[in-house]
Order: C-alpha cells, then sequence, then structure tokens
C-alpha cells in the first residue's frame, strides 16, 4: 500500500501515517475503472485504539452509495485509492449498527472537557495504518490542520514558518466512546481529561485566522482570549469583523476591551459601531479614556494630545539600571509603550529618553541619567496629526511624547495610531 503523507513520521513510527482531511474527495477506482470517491470512514470502538471497518463511496448519476470492507482496499494515497470488488451492487448498503463515521460524527465538531466546557473543534483526524490495519489515532485541533481545510495550506508555511507546521493533537484514548446509537449523537466529542489550551497566537495572524471563520467558529475562539490578546487582536481585524464581535459580547467584555486599547485604537473601533451600541459602551469604560475617546470621534482630531496614552513607562534619572531590569515586568505591566523609559522629575519635566535596548547593553550599576538621550524629539499638543505623520517618517520612533510649553510629559503617542489605524478621522 502506497501514501504519500507524513513520510518523516512514518519513518520514525513505522507507520503510514494519513490525515482525513486528504483523503476525503479521493478519487477511488476498482482496479483501472474509476468509480467514484472516498465520502467517509466507518470505525468500530470495541478497543482502546479505533479501528476503520469500511470505506464509504460516494458514486455520481444517482446510484447508491458502496460500503467497501477495509480488506478490499488494495492502496491508498491522496491521489487516489484502490480497491477490488468482484461485483458494485453487492457493496450497495448502510454501515453496520454501530458505527460512527469519522467525517459524518467527528470531524468539524466541538470538543468538550469532562465539565462540558468547550475546548475547541476538530479539524481533523490521524489515521495510522499498521500491519495492515488502519488506525485512528489521535483529533487535530492545530492552526495548521484549519488553514488546510480552509484551503490556505499553499501559503501556511511562507506566512507563518516551520514551527508553525507543528501539529497539536490529542490522543484518541483520551476521548470518551460515542454512543452506540449514533443516530442520537448531537454531535460533541467529549475528552477525558482537560486539554491544554493552544500556545497563544501572535495577534495579527489570529485576526487573519479569525477571519476566515464562520461566526460561530470566530466567536467561539474569540471568547477564549485573555483580555490582552483579545483586544490586540480585535485591533488587528477588518471592521465588518470587527462590529460583529463586539455586537455579539457581552457590553461589559466589550468595555474591557476598549479599555486596554490607546484612546485612538478605541475611536477607531468604536466609529464603526451603530451610535446607540458605541454610547452603551462609553458609558462602562474609564472616564478618562472615555473623555478622550469622545473628543476623536466628535472629530477634535487636530488636538494632538487625544491620540496620546497615559500608559508609559517613567522613572526619576537616579533609577538604577539593575533596579529597572529587576522590576521591569512588573514596571511594564498593562503599559502600552513598553520599549522607552522616559526618564522625568518630580514635576513630570521630561529629561531624557532611554531605549530598552540601551538598558540591557548598559551596565548595571549605572543610573538612567548616564544613558539617557537628553536631545528628546517630541510634539507639542497643538501639532497636527499631519506634523506628527511627518515626525515619525522622519525619526523612524516606535513613540514619540507629547510635552507642554515647560517641557511637562502629557503622554505619548504611538506610531501605530498615526501611521496604521483605519481610523475614519487619520
Amino acid at each position: 500500500m502506497n501514501t504519500i503523507i507524513d513520510r518523516k513520521q512514518e519513518q520514525e513510527t513505522g507507520a503510514e501515517v494519513f490525515f482525513l482531511s486528504d483523503l476525503i474527495g479521493t478519487k477511488v477506482f476498482n482496479g483501472n475503472e474509476k468509480i467514484g470517491k472516498l465520502m467517509d470512514l466507518a470505525i468500530v470502538e470495541k478497543e482502546k485504539i479505533p479501528r476503520v471497518t469500511h470505506f464509504i463511496i460516494h458514486r455520481p448519476f444517482g446510484s447508491k452509495a458502496l460500503l467497501v470492507p477495509w480488506e478490499r482496499v488494495a492502496t491508498v494515497n491522496a491521489a487516489r485509492i484502490t480497491v477490488e470488488l468482484e461485483s458494485l451492487s453487492q457493496y450497495e448498503g448502510e454501515p453496520p449498527e454501530g458505527r460512527v463515521l469519522l467525517n459524518t460524527h467527528i470531524l468539524d465538531k466541538k470538543v468538550l472537557d469532562m465539565d462540558d466546557n468547550e475546548v475547541d473543534m476538530v479539524y481533523d483526524i490521524k489515521l495510522a495504518l499498521r500491519n495492515r490495519v488502519l488506525y485512528v489515532t489521535d483529533v487535530d485541533f492545530s492552526r495548521y490542520a484549519l488553514l488546510k481545510r480552509l484551503g490556505l495550506k499553499p501559503i501556511v508555511k511562507f506566512l507563518f514558518g516551520a514551527d508553525f507546521l507543528k501539529k497539536e493533537t490529542l490522543s484518541w484514548a483520551y476521548v470518551q466512546p460515542l454512543p452506540e446509537n449514533t443516530g442520537a449523537f448531537k454531535g460533541n466529542v467529549k475528552l477525558n481529561v482537560l486539554k491544554e489550551k493552544l500556545t497563544d497566537i501572535h495577534p495579527v495572524d489570529l485576526a487573519d485566522i479569525l477571519e476566515e471563520l464562520n461566526s460561530e467558529q470566530r466567536l467561539a475562539i474569540f471568547n477564549e482570549l485573555e483580555t490582552e490578546h483579545a483586544s490586540d487582536t480585535l485591533e488587528e481585524i477588518e471592521p465588518r469583523v470587527q462590529r460583529e464581535l463586539i455586537c455579539c459580547i457581552r457590553k461589559e467584555r466589550a468595555a474591557e476591551l476598549i479599555n486596554d486599547m490607546t484612546p485612538a485604537q478605541a475611536a477607531d473601533i468604536l466609529a464603526i459601531l451603530p451610535a446607540a451600541e458605541a454610547d452603551e459602551i462609553m458609558k462602562l469604560i474609564d472616564k478618562e479614556n472615555a473623555q478622550k475617546v469622545q473628543f476623536l470621534l466628535d472629530k477634535h482630531e487636530e488636538e494632538l494630545v487625544h491620540f496620546s496614552t497615559s500608559h508609559f513607562i517613567k522613572l526619576p534619572p537616579r533609577t538604577q539600571v539593575s533596579q529597572l531590569l529587576l522590576q521591569y515586568r512588573e514596571i511594564a505591566k498593562d503599559k502600552d509603550v513598553i520599549m522607552y523609559i522616559y526618564v522625568v522629575d518630580e514635576k513630570d519635566t521630561l529629561l531624557g529618553v532611554v531605549d530598552l535596548k540601551e538598558a540591557l547593553q548598559a551596565s548595571i550599576e549605572d543610573k538612567l541619567e548616564a544613558i539617557m538621550t537628553t536631545n528628546v524629539i517630541a510634539l507639542k499638543p497643538e501639532n497636527t496629526l499631519i506634523e506628527a505623520a511627518e515626525m515619525f517618517s522622519r525619526y523612524s520612533f516606535r513613540a514619540i511624547p507629547v510635552t507642554n510649553g515647560n517641557d511637562v510629559i502629557l503622554g505619548v503617542v504611538l506610531y501605530r495610531d498615526v501611521m496604521n489605524l483605519k481610523h475614519r478621522f487619520v
């Protein structure tokens, strides 16, 4: 029997490895005669690892489907399946009672843990051929499996690199037996153990994935994200999907996500919502943020300070590098700007700025005043967005402070808020 699927794993395990999504729809031949396409696989669960008992073949022109015993399957690969049948009519029929159909009953179904909490979706099923027996070994929840099913396989490696291609599967041993009466099967796959959450996906990548899903799947995944991750992802999603997600989640949750954004990002999201919904969310967010966001929504875009964030790192000049690095995780918590440390006196007068990279390269005994850049490029509250954009383009900074006439720091404007946002006023 031949296969072209996952040769590396075959060498490691001594088995030929298949994924169901690669097989469904494959042309089936009886000898050299094409008889249809693979529609499903029937399994029996009497043993710890289920085995495939029948291939179900769909035939064109209204002909009845064929139920082909595994013993009559000669060769399998992703391009062609060959069977050995004396007469097609004798194999017409329905799967035996108690059989589970992988494509019909398992693929694209919700996965529940022991407490009936939804933890994922089954995007693919892994099979292994050992000693002429085809076993079902794993269910696949991976991002790779999802994008492959969406027809994006050719660009997956290009976009995400080799690490993205790592499979995230769970052994079938952790799947509870399905009911014998599959007619009563509700479509949820239950696990005997809690499945650990998948490794976090970068917000930009996750936004691309969510945009490709249907509404139910998108909302289920989005609701599993931590606040910061969800907020960052929401910023990257196209406006149509942003609107849909915000309208589907609780207003308190929406306000929590909006609160985690800079005012400009928040305004960018709220501007695409119906006015009544935006007003309802505005009442729930932090008052200081709400005031800045409202200025932007009211087209006061000429007041640059309203595009700034107050969530940045500021420290006194006598702070030692060792203290900064030791406490950095706590200092940077909930900050919008973490790559720069702004050095200020007791009146918040901006004395200098330290790039985090410079701090990492400095001696731990150094004080910030010894390594800071004192010639600070800053914006004024009366500067326009065009002037801010020109300054970002000229100096390639990731953030620029906003100071008043006495050099008191009022906030910090981020590059993405001026240059990359879809905000309607920009």
